[in-house]
């Protein structure tokens, strides 16, 4: 996998199925605690009112209130030794220590076990087949038992005093008929003496209500909640679980890629304390390695450009020195001159130097200004008739001497239809280098021709001149090249022309090309680029 973000990804989901099946495993687990501990909080309550009820009793009166408790519950009750609970120590513990046990026997069937008193040893037992209303109901008449005992305006905090010394694992209230939360149906029923279960708002909770008899009172019970099957807490501690080993994996995967970043970063440091040499390795096809890839062109870009720029800066010193040598001569000249012809001919050759000057700024503007980066490049139609046309009006009358025409010109389309993708001023301004380059040096004919295919178009400048020695047509678009230095200068020209071209017509997406003209004999500057901008 190349991608950065595939083997994250595959790493992070990986986890997360680990994760997912200790998820599975802690949970199950954890609901089998949990469930234990829910029978425990509805059933500690009620086991723990009856064993204290039944300490001070003698046996005759044990029997008789578990009889009468084994009706009102509906399950079988019994007292028997501790010795003979067959329990473990663990659980001998929980009971010694006031709790109640609760032990499943079947998917909803469980013994409580609850200790009567440590002086007795004797511990009650009931075999819980379902909590069912009359399970509720047994509560009830224990609750009722107890508070019967306190006067009136005394049971809401007896009964409060109750449900924390019991350890009841559920609210319980006392309340008047009118401000229970009840309809009318369920009001008449419970001061009719009936017991009442409602849902809950949610439905997901049951309320017992009771009326007290000989009270105003109405007893509510609840809200009753079923066993949350996930907790938060354990939640909460499944997820760190899961966040740390995801965070584990992907900083394995990781490493290495912040290893070669690392390596990417000192490259960079070092270029920008001056060293451009410096490269880094472009292992991979993936993200890290393109970017390794790219960092190297980057820096091979700077390494060029720089040598350009001290290229640049020698080559301009160097043309703007006799110009300006010019000037000066000019200036000491004027003062010398003895006739108004005189000092007219110094002060044209002044302004022919001040001319060469604004030339050669104006090439050297453009030329940098194309080296910077692609300039913003508005692809228009250009017809190439026309422009052949503009640039020929423009450059003729220059040196009446040469003549400039066109050559052969060929169009897969209509003669009328010769149009090409390309920024108009660019394009002129790189056919028109090209033509004044060719006339410079011809002796006396320039042909401009093109063709225009489908997918290609070429425009070709032939003269009849010297032409370009072949071992120099690699570097004929270097700037400020001078392949014969007094022949240039005769011609004159700052030789950035060419340069100018090369660049456009490589922002066009083609290439700039010399070869021996056919028809002339002399040099064939010919320029490829695609005719359609918008197709690759």
């Amino acid at each position: 996998m190349n991608s950065i973000f595939l083997r994250i990804y595959g790493g992070m989901c990986a986890a997360l199925v680990l994760v997912a099946l200790l998820g599975v495993l802690a949970l199950h687990l954890l609901n089998e605690v949990r469930s234990g501990q829910y029978r425990e909080r509805l059933a500690h309550g009620t086991f723990a009112l009856m064993g204290d009820n039944l300490q001070p009793m003698s046996p005759i009166e044990r029997q008789r209130a578990l009889a009468v408790w084994e009706r009102l519950l509906g399950i079988p009750l019994e007292l028997r030794p501790l010795a003979d609970a067959q329990l473990d120590l663990g659980q001998r513990t929980r009971l010694q220590r006031g709790q109640v046990l609760v032990e499943q026997t079947g998917p909803h069937a469980a013994r409580v076990l609850r200790l009567v008193s440590e002086q007795s040893q004797l511990v009650l037992t009931g075999e819980v087949q379902q909590i069912s209303e009359q399970l509720a109901r047994a509560t009830i008449y224990l609750l009722a038992d107890e508070l019967v005992r306190f006067p009136v305006a005394e049971q809401p905090q007896k009964l409060a005093d109750i449900k924390e010394a019991k350890g009841f694992g559920f609210d319980m209230h006392l309340m008047t008929l009118d401000a229970a939360d009840m309809d009318d149906d369920q009001r008449r029923r419970v001061s009719e003496g009936d017991t009442v279960m409602a849902l809950g708002k949610g439905g997901d909770s049951i309320r017992v209500f009771a009326g007290m008899v000989g009270t105003p009172w109405v007893l509510e019970i609840g809200p009753l909640y079923q066993m949350s099957p996930y907790p938060p807490q354990w939640l909460i501690l499944i997820a760190l679980i899961s966040l740390t080993l995801i965070g584990l994996i992907v900083y394995l995967l990781v490493r290495q890629l912040e290893r070669r970043l690392k390596g990417l970063e000192a490259a960079a440091t070092r270029i920008a304390k001056g060293n451009l040499e410096v490269r880094v390795p472009a292992r991979g096809a993936d993200s890290v390695g393109r970017l390794a890839a790219a960092f190297n062109g980057m820096a091979e870009h700077l390494q060029q450009l720089l040598a350009i720029q001290r290229e640049l800066v020698r080559a301009v010193s160097h043309e703007l020195r006799t110009p300006v040598a010019r000037l000066r001569f000019g200036l000491e000249m004027i003062g010398d001159a003895a006739t108004p012809e005189a000092r007219r001919k110094y002060l044209e050759g002044m302004d022919s130097d001040i001319q060469d000057l604004d030339g050669l700024v104006d090439e050297m503007l453009t030329y940098a200004r194309l080296e910077q980066g692609a300039p913003a490049l508005n692809f228009q139609r250009v017809d190439l008739n026309a422009l052949l046309d503009q640039v020929i009006g423009e450059l003729s009358p220059l040196r009446a001497q040469v003549s400039v025409a066109r050559g052969i010109c060929l169009s897969s389309a209509h003669w009328d239809d010769a149009w090409v993708d390309a920024e108009p001023r660019y394009l002129h301004r790189a056919l028109q280098n090209l033509v004044s380059n060719a006339m410079r040096h011809a002796q006396g004919q320039v042909l401009i021709s093109y063709q225009v295919g489908q997918v290609r178009c070429r425009i070709d400048v032939e003269d009849d001149g010297p032409g370009v020695p072949e071992s120099a047509w690699e570097r004929i678009f270097t700037p400020f090249l001078r392949l014969d230095d007094s022949r240039t200068r005769a011609s004159g020209g700052h030789g950035l022309g060419l340069s100018i071209v090369r660049r456009i017509i490589y922002w066009h997406g083609g290439r700039a090309l010399i070869s021996k003209s056919n028809n002339l004999g002399g040099a064939c500057f010919s320029l490829s680029w695609p005719r359609d901008q918008d197709k690759p």
